[in-house]
């Protein structure tokens, strides 16, 4: 019965540095899958993953069978010798917003106070997520090295990031007349909805803006992935994904100015 061998997948998957979540994520759709089918072989693994009620859920049905498959492959186990043969759905890319520096300096003009002013020019000159900037606190930040740390960050990392010079104006604006320990004083929450209240692209958009608008502006992949506190580069990708033609005529046409 391959459930027994659960336990043992999950202590190699996190050995191996593998998100924890996603890993207790796949265990809970195996445990189900083995309720229903203790030996199970290709068709059932097949109608498992098909009769899911959404794309996402089969999606994430087929990738927990290959990923169990690969792993008990590779001790020699072979429980599921079909896992290669599990047909994983195609994500559908969806249009995702962008923040541009116009889109960023309509906002300024929106925003009412020096302190949402200061959150908007984090979120788009430094790519944090809403979470992070909920969390930081007057310590965290270098008006002096330009740059704050983000001690909590998704991946459980703290990193350090760069603040450019519209960003260290406003957040020393900010600091003059805030106090106690948050810088902010907001939850995630209250960031999502200021944004809302005045119309503004949603946080992830300026992330993703950010990154584009690093991109173009000559910094580097590998900067923009330590600056984000991205593990690899898929992410970068992911983000930059359907500005990738942008950005390759600007990276051609600075290679032309040299």
């Amino acid at each position: 019965m391959f459930e027994d061998a659960l336990p043992e997948f999950r202590a190699d998957w996190l050995l191996a540095g593998k998100r924890e979540s996603t890993v207790d994520f796949y265990i809970d759709l195996l445990s189900r899958f083995a309720s229903n089918s203790p030996e199970p072989n290709f068709e059932d693994a097949r109608s498992w993953v098909a009769c899911a009620s959404t794309d996402p859920m089969r999606r994430k049905r087929a990738q927990s069978v290959r990923a169990f498959g690969r792993w008990s492959e590779s001790i020699g186990d072979n429980d599921f010798p079909w896992w290669r043969h599990v047909p994983v759905l195609t994500e559908k890319e969806k249009p995702q917003p962008t923040a541009t520096v116009d889109d960023f300096e309509a906002g300024m003009k929106a925003l009412g106070t020096v302190r949402d002013r200061a959150v908007l020019a984090i979120l788009w000159g430094c790519g944090l997520r809403r979470s992070e900037v909920s969390r930081l606190l007057i310590t965290d930040i270098s008006i002096s090295d330009g740059a704050l740390i983000v001690r909590s960050s998704k991946t459980g990392k703290p990193r350090v990031a760069p603040m450019p010079p519209t960003t260290v104006r406003w957040v020393r604006r900010h600091l003059r007349q805030s106090s106690g320990p948050s810088l902010f004083n907001m939850s995630p929450n209250s960031i999502r909805l200021m944004l809302r209240r005045h119309e503004l692209l949603p946080c992830h958009a300026w992330r993703r803006g950010w990154a584009v608008h690093s991109l173009r502006n000559g910094v580097s992949e590998a900067s923009v992935k330590a600056a984000a506190g991205w593990s690899s580069g898929a992410m970068v990708a992911r983000y930059t994904r359907a500005k990738a033609g942008e950005l390759a005529l600007d990276e051609f046409r600075r290679s032309w100015s040299t």
